[in-house]
């Protein structure tokens, strides 16, 4: 199992250890900062631009592109199909347990009386209650290990981390989590993925002839 766990790590090298060196800088924020001070620091980097991109950035964690994906595997590969699929299924379903076990309430409720201080942008649906962990966040960094490690171009994986990270600030930007839900999010989107695919991966039917195949890919 280690040497399983070694060679997943190897694969996705180019995501996860500029990964290890973010997530020890927003822990040594946290550390370092209140939740408050953190909050009303980030809101205060709004601009027009931002406003307008980052509406559309935090998409990037919603149901339809796990949907998208998964349909743009299934033409390729089986195998790289269930991978997918399936990391986002158990992913998702570790959220929802932590969500509703700590049933956090989000920015709008925690500082609603200083709502008038608080920048939000316009067009935006305010989500109340389930705030930790970041549910876009997980599917984003799921999504970016995962990918990462089925690309046959390993050097994507950077990108794919990128793409999550923007994910993760997006809903910081838009006023739906905090600084912790999104680090969070990104630690369980990202080693329950990594442990997944690890054993799932193992499994002797997953490098058999019929699952290298795809709908578009007989042969």
């Amino acid at each position: 199992m280690n040497a399983r766990i070694t060679d997943v790590l190897h694969q996705i090298r180019l995501f996860f250890l500029p990964y290890l060196a973010v997530l020890v800088t927003c822990l040594i924020i946290k550390i370092n900062y209140t939740r408050e001070e953190i909050y009303f620091s980030l809101n205060a980097l709004h601009s027009n631009i931002g406003d307008y991109i980052f509406p559309y950035a935090t998409h990037l964690g919603e149901f339809y592109m796990v949907l998208i994906i998964t349909f743009i595997m299934l033409c390729h590969s089986y195998r790289k199909t269930l991978l997918v699929a399936s990391s986002f299924a158990i992913s998702g379903i570790l959220v929802q347990i932590v969500k509703h076990i700590y049933h956090a309430p989000r920015p709008v409720v925690y500082f609603e009386k200083q709502l008038s201080t608080i920048h939000f942008v316009k067009g935006i649906n305010m989500l109340h209650n389930n705030s930790f962990p970041s549910g876009h966040t997980v599917t984003a960094f799921s999504a970016a290990v995962v990918l990462s490690y089925v690309a046959v171009n390993k050097r994507y994986g950077f990108i794919f981390l990128l793409f999550a990270m923007s994910v993760a600030y997006s809903r910081m930007y838009l006023s739906q989590h905090f600084f912790e839900d999104v680090t969070a999010g990104s630690i369980l989107g990202t080693f329950s993925t990594i442990m997944w695919i690890t054993w799932l991966d193992n499994r002797p039917f997953m490098h058999s002839q019929g699952w290298s195949r795809g709908i578009l890919k007989r042969k």
